[in-house]
């Protein structure tokens, strides 16, 4: 198995550069560089930009309107593109529901959803967890019961990232109690203006309005609005959180988060020598190199079988685990190399481009970046969740 790039590869390695280097704005780049707040007009920008270019679904096929990467393009495009600073393409039309439609929706579906998603027309956000049902998503409660040709939705979902904005919200909702709860779940899209839908925000720590509660009221929905066959879902979700954790090791912006702590532990104290000649700190650094290598090197093995037609098994969970886990401990050094200017979290500065603040602009989001993503090893199936899949596919326990 060959893991280096071909030269084909680095010639496209060189096309994304250049790209970047023409058409990413630089107010955006300086925003991303700066971890300043990213509007929703922000990202559906950028995002029209790339669908200009006939890049705006990197993983999708060509008679879908993507590219038609492969995985090793498509691999390349996420480095460069967290390495230059531009923003992150939301995932929850692009990378999570978009397969699901390609997978198992009907042609009408495909035609009516898939260009809105790929365009920037239609926000999308997830619809999956519930009070009591996270990590043990079969445990969902959310009600979808069949009247004519509608179901009528009841119930809760929370931590719906950026709801507020959504045009579109992808479900798991229960449609059997008779059956093993995996198997009475099904899959809707369900429409954010009908009737009967209430976003409550849920305000972080860093007063950010991130994340929401959804809650559906006797919410109609259409029955063309069902993803496969009912009762089905459980299958479609397994097949979206495997799409989910892959893209979570996020190669491309560990090693820009790595690039960024380096030079945050080099910039002289005022008390003292840099963090980075300190030989304790300095090997903390060198460890999450070498392991981030590691992980590169393993992401490229799982790429080389995906591309000789193997699906990515519990290589999906062990990238995840830990590619999360390097990402936390860059957040947690680089917040540690910030010292006291960490502590005390300065939101206008986040969002205005001349606001005043205290201490060097590295650590204005030191503090608040760190915390937030405590959430890496908890979304898309907590590490804990994920070590009991790698336990049951390799070892049979």
């Amino acid at each position: 198995m060959d893991i280096n790039f071909t030269p084909e590869e680095q010639a496209f390695r060189e096309e994304v550069r250049t790209f970047l280097k023409e058409k990413l704005p630089a107010d955006l780049q300086q925003k991303v560089a700066k971890q300043k707040r990213m509007s929703k007009d922000d990202l559906v920008r950028w995002q029209k930009i790339l669908y200009e270019q006939g890049w705006g679904a990197p993983n999708w096929p060509k008679k879908f309107g993507g590219p038609g990467w492969t995985p090793v393009q498509k691999s390349i495009f996420d480095e460069e593109t967290a390495l230059a600073s531009a923003p992150m393409q939301l995932p929850f039309g692009l990378s999570m529901v978009a397969p699901v439609i390609m997978a198992f929706g009907n042609d009408e579906q495909k035609q009516r959803f898939l260009p809105r998603i790929l365009s920037a027309e239609d926000w999308w956000c997830q619809g999956y967890s519930e009070p009591g049902a996270g990590s043990d998503l079969a445990s969902l409660k959310t009600r979808a019961e069949r009247d004519g040709d509608h179901y009528i939705v009841n119930g809760q979902k929370t931590w719906t990232t950026l709801g507020q904005h959504a045009d579109w919200i992808f479900c798991l909702v229960r449609t059997n109690s008779d059956v093993k709860k995996q198997e009475g779940i099904s899959f809707l899209l369900i429409d954010m203006k009908s009737p009967g839908i209430t976003v409550r925000p849920i305000i972080l720590l860093d007063g950010e309005h991130e994340v929401n509660e959804v809650f559906f009221d006797n919410v109609r929905v259409p029955v063309e609005n069902l993803v496969g066959e009912e009762n089905k879902g459980w299958t479609y979700a397994k097949f979206l959180l495997g799409h989910e954790r892959s893209g979570i090791a996020a190669i491309g912006r560990g090693k820009a988060l790595l690039r960024k702590l380096k030079r945050v532990a080099s910039e002289e104290l005022k008390d003292g020598r840099p963090l980075i000649e300190d030989p304790l700190f300095r090997a903390r650094i060198a460890q999450i190199e070498i392991d981030l290598q590691a992980l590169e090197i393993t992401d490229r093995r799982v790429i080389s079988a995906v591309q000789q037609g193997t699906s990515p098994g519990p290589e999906a969970s062990m990238l995840k685990i830990k590619g999360t886990e390097i990402r936390q401990e860059i957040y947690s050094m680089i917040r540690e190399a910030s010292g006291a200017y960490a502590q005390a979290f300065q939101p206008e500065a986040l969002e205005k481009e001349n606001a005043d603040y205290v201490g060097p602009e590295h650590a204005l989001a030191s503090a608040s970046a760190y915390f937030n993503n405590r959430k890496l090893t908890i979304f898309g199936g907590s590490n804990e969740i994920q070590k009991n899949i790698i336990a049951k596919m390799m070892l049979g326990l």
